[in-house]
This record gives C-alpha cells, structure tokens and sequence, in this order.
C-alpha cells in the first residue's frame, strides 16, 4: 500500500520540546515507521522551514520525508500557515497526479484542507487524525485562543468529507459527533509509544537526595506546569524537574519568575529540551512523573512515563482518561491542592508506588506498542481502500 501521509506543521524529523514540536511530531514518525516495517511504501508530507529541503529524507526503510515549499522556507509559528495551505495543496496535487498514493492521511487541520484539496478529484480517500480541536482549545482558552477564526467551520467541514476519523481517544468521539461527524466514520486509535526506547531498564540518575518529581513536554501555558509548581510548596523535600522549552523563551521566563517568588528557587530546575534518546533515562530517575494540562486530546507523555515503569499523576482530561485510569492517579485540572495531595500520598507510600507502575508498565505494553496501532491504522485504509475497489468493480460491471 502506497501511504501518503501530512503533517503541514509538524515535522518528523524536528527536534521535540519547542513550542509547536511535540506528541504530534512524534506521532507521525512513529506511526510512520512502523506502517512501513508492515511492508508499506510511506510517504510524510511537511512544510519546508529551511532553504534546501528539495531531497527526500529517509525517515526508515520504506519510509522518507518530503517538504513542500509552501511559504517561506522559514519557521513560522502555525496559526500563521492556513494563507500557505492553497500552495501547500497545489504541490500535492502535481505530486499525487503523477505517483498516485493509494490512501492519504492527515494530521492536524490544516493538513485535512490541503489533502482533501488535492486528493478529492484524483479519487484519493483521505483519512483525517486532528490531534487537537479548535471546539476544546476554545472552550479552555477563550480569550487567549490564538487558532485562526476559520478553524471551528473548517474542522467540522474536513470531518464531514473525510472518508474516515481517527480520534486517538474515546473523549474525543463526542466532540467529534457534536460537530457533526457521522459516528460510523470514526474509530478509536491511540498513539503510540516505542516500547524499545521506553522500558523500565536501563540507566537513571537517581542521587538518594530528596524525592525527584518529573513534568516533561512542551512549555506552553496549558500543560499546566504552574500548576505543579503552585503544588510544591505543600509537599516537603520533594524536587521538581521541568524539561521541556527552551531557557528565555516567555512560559520559561514566567515559570521561573513563579518558582521564585513561591520560594522554591532551589527546589524546581528548569532544564530546557533533552534529546528524545535521553528521555527514558530522565523518566527513570523521577520517583513521579506528574503531567496535568487543562485539555489533552491524547497525552504521549504518561504512556511513555507508564512503559519505563514509573507512576503517573495526570490530570483527569482527554486522553488521559483512556490511558491512566486505572493505572495511574488522575486529578482535577488546574488544581494545585489535589496534585500535591496526590503527591504526598504517592512518595509516602513505595508499595503503592510499585503496585502503580507494574500496572501502567502493562497496559502500556499491551495497548500501546506501535505495532499494534499500525495495525489498527492499517485496518481503516484497508476498509476503505475495499469500498473504493467495490465501488469501481460496482460501476464498471
């Protein structure tokens, strides 16, 4: 199968940690990758962001990546791109007219405008993954929403055309029927995780000092790092360790601004961006890794915290609900009180520590190894691509 995946914004090969690389980054590469060790010829689509992307990129064997010029070849933070989706469109329509892929699946909404642009009249059925959406981040940001105002009219018309939805979470169903997706068009896939990376063994760097408590991710206002910071005051001798953002940029400045003033200079360090191959490592190290964003459509960050063996408290939203519960200790969002609570039990109580990892180690590697979603993946380009071949042999017979 000739898959053609786009991700307009969201690169695979891009560093993760800043402000607009993050799960969706590592979703791509992921599901990518292991598509193509199932045997399919994968394609991802991205916008350029330097002079001289005009090669394909292996990303692995029978996968690569191709930027699009659309736009400046420069980044630019992504409300800025739907003017550069009409190029972006254009240029996968010459492309898929002369090597026709068999299924196209886009990533995030402004891929859905660009593949359904170019794939409709070449017959091309388009998969559509939002990852996020505009009704929920509206809904929790309000005024501070910076999403173009097309977005909420745009989403709902991608779901309604797309020939499939995956919605990586059970919460996200809802949202999507609302906005007026037939329900029979979407199926429930989860991201994954690479359980060769993230595994319980192997090195950390666990000192015997006070307790190390772990937020990782990108450093935006809504991961809810505040919220943790605000909690640690209540919890004693516990550290905090931030990675994630770059040292300067606005959320690093605040929260450093926050952790001061709270008194706790010497209890949260914030460590910038580590290296993908260094995350497991770092997770191993932290007694609890605590990940509580006002909304999260899925969450990679405890499922990979859950596959190294170490407990999770995250906030009870989005993904989370499909992933932790059960397994790991939800709280309310944007509650400072209930995460140091949920804190102090926790490092108080190994047992219960112990009980919560093996069960989060578990469920992660009985539902979230990337093989198994590349095959759930799989499964819906193959129901559609047997609806268009019924139809063709329908029309022709």
């Amino acid at each position: 199968m000739r898959i053609a995946m786009v991700s307009e914004h969201a690169d695979p090969l891009a560093a993760i940690g800043g402000v607009d690389a993050g799960g969706q980054n590592v979703h791509v590469a992921g599901l990518a990758v292991a598509l193509a060790a199932l045997g399919h010829e994968v394609t991802v689509y991205t916008r350029r962001t330097a002079p001289g992307q005009d090669v394909p990129v292996p990303l692995a064997p029978g996968a690569v990546v191709e930027h699009v010029p659309a736009g400046p070849p420069e980044r630019l933070p992504k409300d800025d791109l739907p003017p550069h989706m009409p190029a972006f469109a254009a240029w996968l329509a010459r492309r898929w007219s002369a090597d026709r892929p068999d299924v196209a699946h886009a990533h995030f909404w402004m891929s859905g405008m660009a593949a359904l642009r170019a794939a409709t009249w070449l017959g091309v059925p388009v998969v559509q993954t939002f990852h996020a959406l505009g009704t929920v981040k509206r809904r929790w940001q309000g005024a501070a929403d910076t999403s173009p105002p097309e977005r909420l009219a745009v989403e709902r018309d991608i779901g309604r055309r797309a020939a499939a939805v995956i919605a990586t979470c059970a919460d996200e169903i809802r949202e999507l029927v609302a906005m007026g997706v037939p329900p029979e068009r979407i199926t429930v896939v989860p991201c994954g995780v690479d359980l060769t990376l993230f595994r319980p063994d192997g090195p950390a760097a666990r000192d015997g000092r006070a307790a190390l408590v772990l937020s990782i991710g990108r450093l935006v206002p809504r991961k809810g790092v505040d919220t943790i910071i605000e909690a640690l005051p209540r919890v004693p001798d516990a550290r905090l360790v931030v990675a994630g953002g770059e040292p300067g940029d606005a959320e690093w400045l605040r929260l450093r601004s926050l952790a001061s003033a709270s008194g706790l200079a010497g209890r949260v360090r914030l460590i910038g961006a580590v290296p993908r191959r260094d995350v497991p490592a770092l997770m191993r190290s932290a007694q609890v890794v605590v990940t509580v964003p006002w909304y999260e459509p899925f969450g990679m960050v405890p499922v990979e915290a859950m596959a190294c063996g170490v407990p999770v408290i995250a906030s009870a939203v989005g993904g989370h609900l499909d992933t932790v519960s059960g397994c790991g200790v939800l709280v309310p969002p944007r509650r400072p009180r209930a995460v140091a609570r949920a804190l102090r039990d926790l490092l108080a109580a190994p047992e219960r520590r112990a009980s919560i990892a093996q069960a989060g180690l578990r469920r992660a590697r009985a539902r979230y190894g990337w093989p198994q979603v590349a095959a759930r993946t799989e499964s819906v380009y193959r129901s559609l691509i047997g609806e268009r071949t019924g139809r063709l042999a329908t029309a022709e017979g």
